[in-house]
């Protein structure tokens, strides 16, 4: 579903020169043909190298949360600029340790179970980030990572999986990150010359394939059921469901 055509965007990417993969995550049908509010919930990639535009162009949208999922190393190396744009930041990281570029060519399927990894190993954050993303108060929110693809691909999945929204779309929304992944990869060469060769030959770090989410999703369903199954086993209660809905859906209609 396109964006509406009163949004200041022409469409659910955000070009913003400080990233490569900022996206509007509205429009998705979830519970009782309930659309997903435009303009509500992000995702994103780094945010330590915004401009000035780019700040303003946030503060226009009004955040009010961002979730940041990257390790403690990264965070060392920047962060969203809160002193210049006031929101309320979560670090909720859901891997200890990002792996080498070598790791993704030498091991098959690694990226795909790293996704299943961070479901087994990151409840409590994942857990925090859904009750951060239920309160009203909390929006509209960013979630981001490094890339915006894969631990934010994760959490964003498992968000729309509890507002409703069919698998089909989970999978074309995970896979939208191919587009900004050739940008993403130039500007690591840039920031890290010394790495330029393992970047530019791990392919599979890079890859936003649907089979990585469709794997994930199959995951859920075979081991807890549903999304709804893996978050009650991670202490998700029904009520903060509820109130996840009804924040970030748009209200039944009348």
């Amino acid at each position: 579903m396109p964006a509406p055509q009163d949004t200041p965007f022409s469409s659910r990417h955000l070009r913003l020169a400080g990233t490569v993969n900022f996206r509007d995550v509205g429009g998705y049908v979830g519970v009782d043909d309930r659309a997903v509010k435009w303009e509500t919930l992000f995702r994103a990639d780094g945010l330590s190298h915004l401009t000035e535009p780019d700040r303003a162009a946030i503060r226009h949208l009004g955040v009010a949360t961002v979730i940041d999922l990257r390790s403690s190393a990264e965070i060392e190396t920047g962060s969203f600029p809160v002193d210049e744009v006031p929101v309320t930041l979560h670090h909720l990281p859901l891997i200890d340790e990002v792996a080498d570029p070598s790791t993704f060519q030498s091991i098959p399927g690694f990226l795909a179970n790293s996704y299943v990894e961070m479901l087994e190993t990151a409840g409590p954050q994942i857990l925090r980030a859904i009750e951060v993303l239920a309160d009203p108060a909390s929006q509209p929110a960013i979630v981001h990572c490094t890339a915006g693809k894969d631990r934010t691909g994760v959490l964003i999945a498992l968000t729309l999986g509890l507002l409703g929204v069919n698998d089909e779309e989970i999978i074309d929304d995970y896979a939208l990150s191919a587009l900004g992944m050739h940008r993403l990869r130039e500007r690591l060469i840039e920031r890290y010359p010394d790495a330029a060769e393992a970047i530019s030959e791990a392919d599979l770090m890079f890859s936003a394939a649907p089979e990585n989410m469709e794997n994930l999703l199959e995951v859920i369903e075979d081991r807890w059921g549903s999304v709804e199954g893996y978050a009650t086993h991670i202490g998700i209660s029904p009520e903060t469901i509820d109130q996840l809905r009804g924040s970030l859906l748009e209200p039944p209609p009348s």
